[in-house]
């Protein structure tokens, strides 16, 4: 039977060397028994071919598998905590550099996000949208949202004083997980190594806004799961990160600017599938601060 590879091109200007990077922590994972697709070297080794000004790179198709982009369900929730924590715990050991702590306001930078957000209204008071369309809602978006910092500053200062920041996947979204049934079957589109927050990479995926949407008044014991089993495949990481998993997953959404100013920035991008998610981040966010201290102490009696 014929193999299927999925080739990925990589157009020009892209930093090979983060690819490669990149590529390598992923087959690091997978040799540690992470469910990632193989990679498919050159004749000559390399992960990456390259001539007449085109790159590209090839890795084991992955069929019969679906996203997480639908939200979780199920038992789904204690598959992705175990693997996330997996993954974690194998790229504790990467070369570059082992876990250290930083400070809370680094993984949720309030006055960045302010300085972001007075900038992206500049630019659509230079610029104003139309009324009655996405780009109106985003620019009323980010109004509110520069509004609700002093808020948003109040409720992060409950927070660890820091985090534990180490090398993680780095874009792990609902995109970049592939399911089969109640299984990971793959997880992709690592980025190049570097250190962050491995309680900001936890609430990104499993507290993905379309996922607590989906169950708004269930979130908090499926989050439970998902910790517990994390807990469980990476024992390094402090119930204190894991605690403020939902907080700082609320944060995060509320200092970032995605995707508000996509349509300044890329209006080809600003398609209905992105205001559908644009729209559920906000309101996820919401759901979120309202049950937040429920939510920790839930997870508080899970892991102590």
């Amino acid at each position: 039977m014929c193999r299927r590879w999925f080739v990925k091109a990589h157009l020009p200007g892209t930093d090979l060397e983060q690819e490669r990077q990149a590529l390598a922590q992923g087959e690091a994972a997978r040799a540690a028994g992470v469910p990632v697709p193989a990679v498919r070297r050159t004749v000559t080794g390399e992960v990456i071919a390259s001539a007449g000004g085109l790159s590209a790179s090839v890795t084991e198709y992955v069929a019969d598998a679906e996203t997480a982009e639908g939200g979780l369900s199920g038992g789904r929730w204690d598959v992705l905590g175990e693997a996330v924590g997996r993954l974690h715990r194998v790229l504790a050991r990467h070369p570059v550099g082992p876990p250290r702590t930083v400070a809370a306001c680094e993984v949720c930078d309030v006055a960045r996000a302010g300085r972001r957000l007075e900038e992206l209204l500049a630019r659509w008071a230079a610029v104003p949208p139309a009324p009655g369309g996405f780009a109106a809602w985003c620019a009323r978006a980010a109004v509110r949202s520069l509004a609700d910092l002093p808020e948003v500053a109040a409720r992060l200062e409950k927070l660890p004083d820091t985090l534990t920041a180490r090398v993680v996947h780095g874009d792990l979204a609902s995109p970049d997980v592939l399911l089969r049934g109640e299984a990971v079957a793959a997880v992709i589109g690592f980025r190049h190594p570097g250190l962050r927050s491995a309680a900001w990479e936890l609430g990104r995926i499993v507290l993905d806004p379309r996922t607590v949407l989906a169950c708004p008044n269930e979130w908090i014991p499926v989050l439970a799961r998902a910790v517990g089993a994390y807990r469980a495949a990476n024992p390094q990481l402090s119930a204190e990160d894991l605690i403020a998993v939902p907080r700082v997953a609320a944060g995060y959404l509320a200092c970032s600017v995605c995707p508000l100013s996509e349509p300044l920035n890329a209006p080809a991008a600003a398609t209905p599938a992105l205001e559908a998610y644009g729209r559920a981040r906000h309101e996820a966010a919401g759901v979120l601060w309202e049950r937040l201290e429920e939510a920790e102490e839930v997870l508080g009696d899970v892991l102590r």
